[in-house]
């Protein structure tokens, strides 16, 4: 028996000295990052872990209602991608053809109703929120330097970064997007209580505007000069802008670095459900118009949608881009395979929202981002005879 207590002291002690340690290195975060995940069951990031982070209310008005396809869900699946949404854990999949649904599928008790993260799909929002800031002059165009808005960014090139740098991953920033590492700073950035002071804490160490390099930190860092440049939270300026205009079936919420008071966290982490994500499919595919608005300037609207830089073919201003049988493909893309497709020349939009995604490659975005527009068009095909 005193053997034991001996151990439950020591124990204690040893725990107890380990988390004073994280504190004294400014790794505390680390605590929330362990409640958050190991704690609630889990091994790394997940889809429903929005209620374990203090949230702003993005609001909607009054909803504009999905047209349904003629068609809509008569057509079967076929085998492979049912083995696909098993397999990866599908959640949500829709197809949407003319801005019409034409297929759509829900697992595991989700449904239209339901709000998962959207991961990095929140940095295409980002940019489209900047594309808004210009168009309403709060910011003059995409070569606005940074420091217009945020003085004190140092390093040796802090001075040429601009708004269409951060927005086309080119920013020189010396930060690490690594996704392992408890003791990254992409992870410190996702768990911190203050974010602000950590983005600040950056530094320009490459000439920007020359290469492609994806760093989260370069959205964080944008997502502060929106808030500095319309004086407004960017879960404020999401619903003015788009939320409410776009017609969107329900509130969303973002993720926060602390309590109401804090920060968005830019770089990700909008909690919506498959519809409403979707109708950002439609600003991208119709060239910044949803119901009969042009909410972001056309010429924006279309240079997001094309490479700035010609040996980096995989990016453009705020969006994946990639070719599928010669068709030009602009993407949204989270972490655990949230993807909202956009194939402009048929006028589809393809949204899967769920648990896993195979990895993608530096030339390839993956094969079940292949599997899911085969599908759609192999389902639309079947339509069609």
């Amino acid at each position: 028996m005193m053997l034991l207590k001996k151990i439950g002291v020591s124990t204690l002690i040893v725990f107890s000295l380990l988390i004073a340690l994280l504190y004294f290195y400014d790794y505390d975060y680390i605590l929330k990052g362990v409640r958050v995940v190991y704690l609630t069951g889990h091994k790394t990031a997940y889809i429903d872990d929005t209620p374990y982070f203090d949230t702003h209310i993005i609001d909607k008005d009054v909803s504009e209602k999905w047209k349904l396809h003629k068609n809509y869900n008569e057509v079967p699946t076929s085998k492979k991608i049912d083995s696909t949404h098993q397999t990866l854990g599908t959640v949500a999949y829709l197809i949407i053809k003319n801005d019409s649904i034409f297929h759509e599928y829900y697992a595991e008790g989700y449904n239209k109703e339901s709000s998962t993260n959207s991961f990095s799909m929140a940095k295409s929002v980002i940019t489209a929120l900047l594309f808004k800031a210009i168009s309403e002059g709060y910011i003059k165009d995409l070569n606005t330097p940074v420091n217009n808005f945020i003085p004190n960014i140092e390093g040796a090139y802090a001075s040429e970064l601009t708004v269409g740098d951060l927005s086309s991953m080119a920013s020189g920033l010396n930060w690490e997007e690594s996704y392992s590492s408890p003791f990254s700073i992409t992870a410190k950035a996702n768990y911190d209580s203050n974010i602000r002071p950590l983005i600040k804490g950056l530094k320009v160490i490459e000439k920007p505007g020359v290469k492609f390099k994806y760093l989260s930190g370069a959205t964080q860092l944008l997502g502060m000069v929106i808030e500095k440049a319309t004086k407004q939270t960017l879960s404020n300026y999401l619903s003015k802008s788009f939320w409410k205009p776009m017609g969107m079936s329900q509130n969303a919420k973002w993720q926060l670095d602390s309590n109401e008071s804090g920060m968005e966290k830019a770089f990700c982490c909008i909690a919506s459900n498959a519809r409403d994500f979707s109708r950002f499919g439609q600003l991208w595919l119709h060239k910044g118009k949803v119901n009969n608005q042009q909410l972001i300037p056309k010429a924006l609207a279309i240079k997001a949608q094309q490479p700035r830089f010609t040996n980096s073919p995989q990016y453009g201003y705020g969006l994946w881009l990639t070719k599928y049988k010669g068709k030009k493909v602009t993407y949204m893309r989270g972490i655990l395979g949230q993807y909202v497709i956009c194939i402009p020349e048929d006028n589809l939009i393809i949204t899967r929202l769920g648990h896993h995604r195979s990895i993608p490659t530096e030339k390839s975005a993956g094969e079940d981002f292949i599997t899911y527009i085969d599908e759609a068009y192999q389902m639309l095909n079947t339509a069609a005879r």
